[in-house]
C-alpha cells in the first residue's frame, strides 16, 4: 500500500495531539495517511500498554487513517542507532509516502526529539540502494519522502508553517478522547499528570484558536521543516 502521507509518534497519542486535525483535513481531501507507533507507551503513569493498544485503534478509526502500525520500541529507551534506523525504514520503504511527519525537534519528553532524528536519519537512510532490507522475506526498494515536518508538542516552538484546520477540531478531540486511560477525567483515581488536567485538555483547542488567530481563522496545526517550503508562486499562500 502506498500512502500519501506516513506520520510517526513516539507514542500512542502523539500524532492525534499534535497534528489530529491536520491528518482528517487531509484525508477529507482524498490523501492516504498511516500512522506508525515507536513504543506502546508502556511507561506511562496511567493505564497499561494493553489498554493503550486498544485506545490507539480506536483513535485511528476516528481518525480514518489506511494503517495503524506499532514497532515496539522499548519506550524511554530506544535509541537512535542502526538497528532502530533499519526497523523505521522498512516502514518507510514499505509504504512509499510522499510526505512524512514526526515528533517535535524538542520537547519536554526525551523521546520526543529522539524519536524525530530517528525518523528523520531514517528518511534518508531510506533512499541509499546499498542499505538492503527486506519485509516479509522480499527484499525492499531504496525510496526517501520528498518532504519531511516535524509536528509540535508540549513546548510552543515558532511553526514554519501552519495549516488551517478549521472544521476538523472535533475530529482532533474525539481522536484524543479515545485514550481516556490518559486524559483529564474527574471520576478517575489514577495519578495526576501533567496531561491528565483540566488546563492540558482546555489546552488543545485554544492552543490551536491562537494559531488560528495569527492566520485569520478560527483553528491551525503547526509545523517545522527541515529545508525552506518552496511555493510556485506568490498567489500559492493564504
Amino acid at each position: 500500500m502506498k500512502l500519501d502521507i506516513l506520520v510517526f509518534g513516539a507514542h500512542p497519542d502523539d500524532v492525534e495531539l499534535s497534528c489530529g486535525a491536520t491528518i482528517a483535513k487531509e484525508i477529507s481531501l482524498g490523501k492516504t495517511v498511516g500512522i506508525v507507533d515507536l513504543t506502546r507507551g508502556e511507561l506511562g503513569t496511567r493505564g497499561t500498554a494493553e489498554i493503550r493498544d486498544e485506545e490507539a485503534a480506536e483513535a485511528a478509526k476516528i481518525l480514518g487513517v489506511s494503517v495503524r502500525e506499532n514497532l515496539r520500541f522499548r519506550d524511554g529507551f530506544f535509541t537512535n542507532d542502526e538497528k532502530h534506523q533499519l526497523e523505521v525504514i522498512k516502514m518507510i520503504r514499505k509504504y512509499q509516502p510522499e510526505i512524512v511527519i514526526c515528533n517535535a525537534v524538542d520537547d519536554r519528553h526525551i523521546d520526543h526529539g529522539k524519536g524525530s532524528k530517528l525518523v528523520s536519519d531514517a528518511c534518508f537512510l531510506s533512499g541509499l540502494r546499498k542499505i538492503e532490507t527486506e519485509l516479509n522475506g522480499e527484499p525492499q526498494q531504496a525510496y526517501r519522502p520528498k518532504l519531511v515536518y516535524h509536528y509540535i508538542q508540549w513546548k510552543n516552538l515558532t511553526p514554519d508553517f501552519v495549516v488551517d484546520v478549521t472544521g476538523f477540531m472535533d475530529t482532533k478531540v474525539a481522536s484524543l478522547m479515545a485514550y481516556k486511560s490518559q486524559f483529564y477525567d474527574p471520576n478517575s483515581d489514577e495519578p495526576v499528570t501533567p496531561i491528565a488536567t483540566k488546563n492540558f485538555k482546555e489546552s488543545i483547542l485554544y492552543r490551536a484558536q491562537d494559531l488560528g488567530r495569527l492566520i485569520n481563522s478560527e483553528y491551525a496545526e503547526g509545523f517545522t521543516v527541515e529545508r525552506y517550503v518552496a511555493v510556485n508562486s506568490l498567489t500559492d499562500l493564504v
